[in-house]
């Protein structure tokens, strides 16, 4: 993993060199010059959009290897072994006390977001390059700014010829994969798919070992074709997709809240719930490099869709309600990259952006109607026994435009100052708008030492497909009725971002870094879990305060790879002021005067870990590798809302890695891993917070073996 602080760059794991061509491909006389046009182009990319002044964490190859399971893991789980990287249940992540609001490039192209919960859409088998970057971010950055996860696309340069894998071990888990990659003339191509199944694909509500009805069947594919159209142009697509089918897991022993055409008791372990998702994107790039100009123009396309079927009894008898649910999300859009040299101190660079998203829900349901009670008219409603259908639907459409200008000015050789703004609109379920400054500036006393400072103002709407519309009146009647009937509209949070940090590398190879954050917002956006289908919907607290810090050293030199990381973060927040009906009033009246810790903050954070390559420039090369991650617990319900947290936990995993060589083959390479290796058994979530919907457990000890060949 390399981390990047302004303009100085630290490795966790070398990279590995890029592979020879396959034997299989038979490139003419011009195949060396187009090899050294695409790299001369993915370096001119990569100064359209670099990361000026704002923290990055690069994860190369080897730095994937070491993470336990490797390219087999899903990508939070990479991400988690950056700093101030936070675990929370459905495998989602929380960078810098932020619920969410992570943006995904592929190749620099922002990837529209999508409706998945349990799915990880992308893999790090599709990585190249990964990084994470956080802080304060310059202004080509905006929309989603917690962190920016970069993906440089893996190639046929990159990665030639075919690679095939299979992957066993605990909870029935198998998972083979298969890529291909390769070039012919001017083109190149590159392939993979891989698919998952295994019987723990939702976190375990039980600290039992082995959930109960929690299978899931995976698939995940991405092709990439790129074309030279000469030494200044390359056109490029990237599609992919992924389905993923889950049952939801149960709780035995739980007790139904009502009675329906007098049924009244129920086996909650043999409940019925399923949750479908599938994506599929597609991105396609013209890039143009003309002596100091650099430019980059795409179009994408994201289209998911999110499906539950409940439990025909179940539902019912444990909820209130039995919802046949599907939602659908298409956007659209236009992003445009450009930088321009135009003096040696000076380096403009600007963007635009414009996406249209149409968001579609259906809902038919039934759900258990209320009556007087006949026996105190006055006592008010109860549950009747019986059920009565309604349907819930609606069809969104939102725009969002932006565009940026900024600055690169290098005031003396060490010291330089990104300066610029970017100008936000949406317009859906509401119509907003901001410009907003930011400035870096970056000094490097000399290659040993890089301090910086930012501050970025941030416009952070909520996803379109987190929103509900929908009218709370048709509920009325029903236990499915909200207590609280106000569903003010979901607002697009204001920021003020500070940010500071300091790098020093007193070794060869070794590095140790500081970096210290502070936010102050309106209209804040978190995200909770309500009901079925089980996703996310947003709400805002009127006002929030984000403070950390973190430290991180590495040292990487030779077989060693060694780093560890240790973070502390606090956000506090106060008054719901929308989608108030997701809430009960007591827990709005305490809010609205109180401040309180929002539900995704864990105090301390940490992770650490060690690699070392026996043998490691022959043909029987073994790495040993071991990581930990450490975390104080997110908060839970006591008293009063989210005000204390969940049991501090750690977990320590291992990997062994043999290289076989095999005469036949260009290479045969075994993995053995060990996931939690002392069995810990810790609570992710216990059920209670604000906007937590269910218990989750992280998983216990499992052990996996990993066959891959290369052709």
């Amino acid at each position: 993993m390399r981390r990047r602080i302004g303009g100085s760059v630290l490795v966790l794991g070398a990279s590995l060199a890029a592979g020879a061509a396959s034997a299989q491909d038979k490139p003419d006389e011009k195949t060396p010059e187009v090899v050294v046009t695409a790299k001369r182009l993915d370096l001119e990319r990569s100064t359209i959009l670099p990361s000026l002044g704002a923290t990055r964490y690069d994860f190369g190859k080897t730095a994937i290897e070491n993470t336990p399971l490797g390219e087999n893991a899903s990508l939070n789980q990479v991400l988690l072994r950056a700093p101030g990287v936070v675990q929370d249940g459905f495998g989602q992540i929380h960078v810098r006390g932020d619920h969410g609001s992570l943006q995904y490039r592929l190749d620099g192209v922002q990837l529209p977001e999508g409706l998945s919960l349990f799915s990880s859409v992308l893999s790090p088998r599709f990585a190249n390059e990964l990084s994470l970057l956080t802080g304060s971010l310059p202004a080509q950055y905006g929309l989603r700014t917690a962190g920016v996860v970069d993906i440089g696309v893996k190639s046929g340069s990159t990665n030639p010829g075919a690679e095939a894998s299979v992957m066993a071990g605990s909870y029935n888990w198998i998972q083979p994969s298969l890529q291909y990659g390769g070039r012919s003339g001017a083109i190149d191509y590159f392939a993979v798919g891989q698919y998952v199944s295994n019987g723990i694909g939702v976190d375990n509500p039980t600290s039992s070992y082995t959930p109960l009805h929690d299978d899931t069947a995976q698939w995940y594919a991405l092709t990439k074709v790129t074309g030279i159209v000469d030494d200044n142009t390359r056109l490029s697509f990237i599609g992919g997709g992924a389905s993923a089918r889950y049952q939801i897991p149960n709780v035995p022993g739980q007790t139904p809240a009502f009675t329906v055409n007098g049924i009244s008791d129920w086996n909650s372990s043999i409940l019925d719930q399923r949750q479908w998702e599938d994506t599929y994107f597609g991105i396609a790039s013209l890039q143009k490099s003309y002596q100091n100009f650099n430019m980059q123009f795409s179009g994408f396309a994201r289209y998911s869709k999110l499906s539950y079927q409940p439990d025909v009894i179940g539902d019912l008898l444990y909820n209130g309600i039995q919802p046949y649910a599907n939602r659908t999300s298409l956007a659209t859009g236009v992003q445009g990259d450009a930088s321009w040299k135009v003096a040696s101190a000076h380096t403009l660079r600007s963007g635009f952006l414009v996406q249209r998203e149409r968001v579609t829900s259906l809902t038919n349901a039934n759900a258990v109607t209320l009556v007087a009670d006949p026996s105190d008219p006055d006592a008010g409603l109860i549950p009747s026994g019986q059920t009565a259908g309604f349907t819930q639907g609606s069809d969104l459409v939102g725009w969002t435009y932006s565009v940026y200008l900024q600055d690169e000015w290098k005031i003396v050789p060490n010291v330089t100052v990104n300066f610029g703004a970017r100008f936000d609109a949406i317009s859906g379920v509401t119509s907003e708008n901001q410009l907003s400054p930011r400035v870096n500036v970056v000094w490097e006393p000399d290659s040993k030492i890089t301090l910086r400072a930012g501050y970025s103002r941030y416009f952070v709407p909520a996803p379109l497909n987190q929103v509900n519309p929908n009218s709370i009146a048709v509920l009325s009647g029903t236990t499915a009725a909200p207590e609280v009937a106000l569903n003010s509209p979901v607002k697009a949070e204001r920021s003020d971002n500070f940010d500071v940090g300091l790098t020093l590398k007193p070794l060869d190879g070794f590095t140790v870094g500081f970096a210290g954050y502070y936010k102050f917002a309106q209209n804040y956006l978190d995200k909770g879990q309500f009901g079925a289908p089980i996703t996310l919907a947003s709400f805002n607290y009127a006002y929030a305060q984000v403070a950390g810090w973190e430290l991180f050293t590495n040292y990487d030199k030779g077989p060693w790879s060694v780093y560890a990381n240790l973070a502390w973060t606090r956000t506090s927040a106060i008054n719901i002021n929308s989608a108030q009906f997701n809430f009960e009033q007591a827990e709005l009246d305490y809010i609205a005067n109180n401040w309180i810790f929002t539900d995704h903050n864990q105090s301390w954070t940490g992770s650490a870990g060690a690699a070392y390559v026996f043998n490691q420039d022959s043909d029987w090369a073994t790495r040993v590798s071991a990581d930990v991650l450490f975390g104080t617990g997110l908060r839970t319900s006591i008293v009063t809302p989210n005000d204390t947290s969940l049991p501090a936990y750690a977990t320590v995993n291992l990997s062994l890695t043999q290289k076989v060589p095999v005469s036949v083959s260009k290479g045969t390479q075994v993995r053995f891993d060990v996931i939690n290796l002392a069995d810990s058994t810790y609570q992710l979530r216990d059920g209670t917070g604000v906007g937590v919907g269910a218990p989750q457990y992280g998983m216990r000890r499992a052990f996996f073996v990993t066959l891959s060949q290369k052709f």
